[in-house]
């Protein structure tokens, strides 16, 4: 029998990564924007979490639980072209690291999260899609969350994406 060693690390960070998700999500739920998570992106990219508005504004949220992780990520840059409005979401201990410049703060909001609820602390900035990609996005959401419920009907199997 082989055993697998987990760093402890590595297991606090996920679950702060799922808590900081969960926050994040019940408070879009508030604002009548539904989440899912996990959607890959036209250019191959993955967003960590994806909100569709009842006026079909399309919102992403990039995770982050790790001062190494959010210093050391440059491809969240190319999520705003799959969105109206980005965010970041961590949680407190990280909030004062996304007021750089290169995090783009006129840009960019912030979501402050815990396992519970999560605060909006900087709005982020609407930038309208062009219509053919908000169509685009609408439906990449609509079949990821499609395919995922199939998945759940099915006891847990997993419908290809």
């Amino acid at each position: 029998m082989q055993i697998n060693v987990v760093d402890v690390e590595d297991i606090a960070a996920a679950v702060t990564t799922a808590e900081v998700v969960r926050g994040t999500a019940r408070l879009l739920l508030h604002h009548d924007c539904l989440t899912v998570t996990e959607v890959s992106l036209g250019n191959g990219r993955r967003a960590d979490l994806m909100g569709l508005c009842p006026k079909g504004l399309v919102t992403i949220v990039e995770v982050k639980t790790s001062r190494a992780d959010l210093l050391g990520d440059a491809k969240w840059i190319d999520y705003l072209d799959y969105c109206d409005r980005f965010f970041w979401a961590v949680p407190l201990s990280l909030s004062s690291l996304l007021d750089r410049p290169e995090m783009l703060p006129d840009r960019a909001g912030l979501i402050i999260a815990d396992r519970y609820d999560a605060a909006i602390v900087r709005e982020a900035t609407s930038v309208p899609l062009a219509s053919s990609r908000r169509r685009a996005e609408t439906l990449r959401f609509a079949r990821r969350a499609a395919r995922r419920l199939l998945g759940d009907l099915d006891n847990g199997v997993t419908v290809a994406t």
